[in-house]
């Protein structure tokens, strides 16, 4: 320094992980005008506060949702409606591309994702209302476009169940999206909405190593249980699929084609894949991520997913966000084309298109037996 003061170089702050959490961070939320952040003086003080940190719960509050249905006009989404019966998502997969959407709750994208969570206890009453109006025009509805609808915590709460009795009983087709052999609980529901083609399951699995699974996504189900959900299913005659999702360069896109096979031969009736898409704060989560697991490729990675962004590390415009611009995504979609038709994942029929709207009916509203004021001491 020209003072003669010797320069004292920052000091990066130790990461916030926990054991069986995916992010590292809990960045600020976005729309706050304030944000907080820890500082190192240098004196040793943050490393020993962040060492050793114990595991962080899962806490649970009630939300006080007004309507169980959301809906969107993007036009490279297949479906305009969809149920989230959670807002967060205790499975923490760090590059979910749900994560930023807890700023609007004013919570933390990062670790407060998936241990900070929000259900719908009235979620199965408000879905009937909103079937029941004159005016709703029935399409397949997606259930769990944002976060996943077998989550752990659905073990318990049993909201998911209680949305799939509504449509069962509404003759109504719905998609559901999971990274959970959870889904096989509902067997019984799923199987009778299947012969009347009322349902498609897709099971999304990102690799086949366990070892990258469980620090990608730490509390979902092992790629071999997920494989064996989509048999299960295919056996009590469940259309299910497999989503190869999401592909990130230099870290599982090389299992692109083992995932289609092992999904063939799990009896998948289609595939899709979806490259990684960071959005918002998870462009700081995925990084801090990479450098914590994989500090040898950290840089290659990154410089492979700009490689698909134009340079960037994410491009929001419709019709690319999910398959990305350049050789290297153009090379990806080629090799899923090729081996969707060799193994015959090819979608023919099978996808949303082969759910039956035609079926639905609103049942007759149940009668509530009130009984005369004056038994009702007795």
């Amino acid at each position: 320094m020209p003072d003669g003061t010797p320069h004292i170089p920052p000091h990066s702050l130790p990461p916030l992980a926990r054991k069986g959490r995916g992010a590292g961070l809990n960045p600020a939320v976005r729309f706050e005008r304030s944000a907080r952040e820890a500082f190192d003086d240098g004196w040793g003080t943050l490393e020993q506060a962040f060492a050793d940190l114990p595991p962080l719960p899962t806490t649970l509050t009630p939300d006080k949702a007004k309507s169980a249905l959301a809906w969107n006009d993007s036009p490279d989404i297949g479906f305009d409606r969809a149920i989230n019966p959670y807002r967060g998502c205790e499975h923490g997969c760090v590059y979910c591309y749900a994560r930023p959407s807890h700023a609007y709750l004013g919570l933390s994208p990062g670790l407060d994702f998936e241990t900070r969570l929000l259900f719908k206890p009235e979620v199965a009453a408000l879905l009937e209302k909103e079937l029941r109006k004159p005016s709703y025009d029935p399409k397949p509805i997606a259930l769990g476009s944002n976060t996943d609808p077998y989550q752990p915590v659905e073990r318990t709460l049993k909201l998911t169940r209680s949305v799939l009795e509504v449509l069962d009983r509404f003759n109504h087709p719905v998609t559901i999206v999971t990274k959970s052999a959870g889904v096989l609980r509902d067997l019984d529901i799923l199987s009778g909405m299947a012969r009347r083609k009322l349902v498609r399951v897709c099971l999304s699995v990102t690799t086949l190593d366990n070892r990258l699974a469980r620090i990608m996504e730490p509390r979902a189900a092992s790629p071999e249980r997920r494989l064996a959900a989509v048999r299960d299913l295919t056996a009590a005659g469940v259309p299910a699929a497999v989503l190869a999702a999401p592909m990130i360069p230099g870290v599982n896109d090389a299992e692109l084609e083992t995932i289609l096979e092992r999904a063939a031969a799990a009896g998948a009736t289609s595939a899709g894949y979806v490259l990684l898409r960071l959005p918002l704060e998870i462009k700081q989560l995925f990084e801090e991520w990479l450098e914590r697991h994989m500090p040898d490729r950290a840089a290659r990675v990154i410089s492979l997913i700009r490689q698909t962004r134009g340079g960037a590390l994410y491009d929001s415009r419709f019709g690319v966000r999910q398959k990305g611009t350049g050789a290297y995504a153009d090379l990806l979609a080629q090799r899923f084309a090729v081996a969707a038709r060799r193994l015959g994942l090819e979608r023919r029929g099978g996808g949303v298109e082969a759910l039956d709207c035609s079926q639905f009916r609103v049942p007759e509203a149940a009668q509530a037996v009130a009984q005369p004021a004056q038994l009702a001491l007795f």
